[in-house]
């Protein structure tokens, strides 16, 4: 169809105009980082500790992103990235940990409760004596037998403590349970335990230390063994106690550690803080930026209808509908300062038309201004996909109308 390859033109077209206004950014630079990320929590709650929420994003960004080979990127914010809210404190005493955070006591209260430079095992079987999967009925005729029973029980524990001795570790953490009798063999060993660790947090635990998540006792390897965390540590705040694995060498995850006067205020911060993580995030895969303020809308609105003069035909339509679909985003920024629309839009216009595609709306006063001095910067990859999702709904709804009729 004619009209649908002219939507087609017109997007690829939108696309190279927004590339060509975009500027690259040093993903490596502080500075120009901060005031990206500030731009997108500006107006938000946590804007008076801008700077402190800016640092707490991309420093857990940069912790959490690393290559994969072939010359790709992960950034997994969701995955290796965990907020940790923990009310009372002040909000300047939040912060980035070297590690992660659990909100998880030790088993035995003989076990030690700060090792440095600690060997540390996961598990995700349980350390106690496994029970038949089918009902099993017993019968007993002496006594000396249910003596051998227990005996058999107490083996089994033992042959599975064992077997996690063997690589000398200082630390047991557990998926599972725990039972008393392996607590006592740990406990003699010197060894601290922890029981029934979320899989995410293992998973995050794993990435941070180097050791490998072991489903059997009996397949442990000193491999498997992390040795890159430098202190585990358990600290009591307010009621509850927390480990702390820290001070780990390149951790590729981190805990979030949030603090604040209420719950309430907390989940606010943590919203607003995930926002500025996906803000970095987005610049480590696509370091461009565009301008923001309803400039990038502005450019490639009055551009296309530029464009739209020298095609003839039916084509032209599908040009002029984009560039006049782009004027909402300035327009509406305009209402919503409480200016003349038609005033400010035709200023905004002009200036694009002599060339000037960094000129946007400022949002406060709802008159025009240069971006690049007003510093509000965008990611380009969020411009690029936003305009590639309206463009390509709005062809697939006019497949479907051509269809039904």
């Amino acid at each position: 169809m004619v009209i649908i390859s002219a939507f087609k033109r017109a997007l690829a077209d939108a696309l190279a105009i927004i590339e060509e206004i975009s500027v690259p950014v040093n993903i490596n630079d502080d500075k120009s980082m901060y005031e990206l990320i500030s731009s997108s929590i500006g107006t938000k709650f946590v804007s008076r500790w801008s700077e402190l929420m800016c640092n707490l994003a991309l420093k857990a960004v940069r912790t959490v992103s690393h290559e994969v080979g072939g010359g790709k990127k992960e950034v997994d914010i969701k995955r290796y990235a965990r907020v940790e809210k923990i009310p009372g404190g002040e909000i300047e005493d939040s912060r980035v940990l070297d590690g992660v955070m659990l909100n998880k006591d030790i088993t035995h209260p003989k076990m030690r409760r700060r090792i440095q430079n600690p060997r540390i095992v996961l598990l995700d079987c349980p350390l106690e004596y496994k029970k038949g999967e089918s009902q099993t009925n017993i019968e007993i005729s002496k006594e000396d037998d249910w003596n051998r029973i227990l005996q058999i029980e107490e083996e089994q524990v033992k042959r599975m403590c064992d077997a996690i001795l063997a690589v000398k570790p200082d630390l047991v953490i557990t998926e599972k349970g725990v039972s008393d009798l392996a607590q006592h063999f740990l406990v003699k060993h010197n060894v601290t335990a922890l029981r029934r660790v979320r899989k995410t947090d293992n998973n995050r635990i794993a990435r941070a230390t180097g050791a490998t998540i072991v489903n059997r006792v009996d397949d442990l390897q000193e491999s498997d063994v992390g040795t890159h965390c430098g202190l585990f540590e358990i600290e009591k705040i307010g009621d509850e106690y927390f480990t702390f694995i820290t001070k780990c060498k390149k951790p590729k995850a981190c805990t979030i550690l949030l603090r604040g006067p209420s719950k309430d205020m907390l989940n606010e911060i943590e919203r607003n803080l995930q926002d500025a993580m996906s803000v970095a995030r987005n610049v480590m895969f696509h370091p461009r930026l565009s301008p923001g303020g309803g400039a990038t809308e502005m450019a490639v609105s009055v551009r296309l209808a530029q464009k739209a003069k020298t095609i003839e035909g039916v084509q032209q339509w599908p040009y002029k509908a984009v560039a006049e679909a782009m004027e909402v985003i300035p327009r509406t920024l305009v209402q919503n300062a409480g200016s003349s629309p038609i005033t400010v839009l035709t200023q905004l216009r002009a200036k694009h038309a002599e060339g000037q595609s960094t000129w946007g709306i400022d949002g406060d006063k709802g008159s025009i201004v240069d971006m690049k001095e007003y510093n509000v910067w965008e990611p380009e990859a969020v411009k690029l996909q936003s305009i590639k999702t309206a463009v390509e709904v709005s062809v697939t709804k006019i497949m479907q109308t051509y269809r039904a009729n």
